[in-house]
């Protein structure tokens, strides 16, 4: 399975991938690539993602994360 590489962000947090690698260390190399070349106002961001297929890692990407609801921060 690849790795993708995905920028991030806009008003709608629209998917533009970036690239696609076969092992992790390329695949970090080149999302850490495009971060460098991005403006850190712009609200975009650079995600990677390991996954089957590019179908697959936009369905991943497109869903909202829920809140952890562990033992967190002064929790403990």
């Amino acid at each position: 399975m690849p790795y993708f590489i995905y920028k991030i962000g806009g008003p709608f947090k629209l998917l533009e991938k970036q690239g696609e690698a076969d092992s992790f260390k390329a695949a970090k190399a080149l999302a850490n690539e495009h971060r460098r070349g991005l403006d850190p106002n712009s609200g975009y961001a650079v995600k990677m993602i390991f996954a089957d297929n590019e179908l697959a890692a936009e369905d991943v990407l497109s869903q909202p994360r829920e809140a952890e609801t562990g033992m967190i921060g002064d929790d403990y």
